[in-house]
């Protein structure tokens, strides 16, 4: 897809009738991070991401009515505002579909969303070998310099 014949980037929420075009982009942020998770997690994702009472959305980017970009955010509260945190936990484009500002339109649109929530802040991890992507990053926000600590429960994942 060359980029000068995308004319419109639709940023919107994704259906529950389009798990379908949802699945292949979640399994491919899945497979960037060379990582997997059980067909029931899937299952349970894709219903949270459905639910209006989870404080967890997903939006999509859409090119002439094909879903071909993914972002999935969560709202939690802090010690540090009163208003909640952004959690954009997960961001992936097609490939195919790549440099075309789809990532940055994903991005933008959180940022509105979450402003428009009453959100304090946006925020989001990624490894350090994402050089590409974090190029985009170093453009829309700003890096704090934190390292990341965790401790996964084997039974629990």
């Amino acid at each position: 897809m060359a980029k000068d014949i995308v004319t419109h980037i639709d940023i919107r929420p994704v259906p529950s009738d389009q798990r379908a075009a949802w699945e292949p982009l979640w399994t491919g942020y899945l497979e960037f991070y060379k990582t997997s998770v059980r067909s029931e997690v899937y299952d349970s994702t894709w219903a949270r991401l459905q639910d209006p009472a989870e404080p967890m959305h997903l939006l999509g980017a859409y090119v002439d009515g094909k879903l071909l970009g993914i972002v999935h955010f969560i709202y939690h509260r802090t010690c540090w505002t009163i208003g909640d945190y952004c959690y954009l936990q997960d961001l992936f484009v097609a490939e195919g579909a790549r440099k075309l500002g789809l990532g940055r339109a994903l991005i933008e649109a959180v940022y509105k969303t979450a402003h428009a929530a009453g959100a304090s802040r946006v925020y989001w991890l990624t490894h350090e070998s994402n050089a590409t992507a974090r190029v985009l990053y170093d453009k829309l926000a700003t890096w704090p310099g934190f390292i990341v600590y965790r401790h996964l429960f084997a039974d629990r994942t």
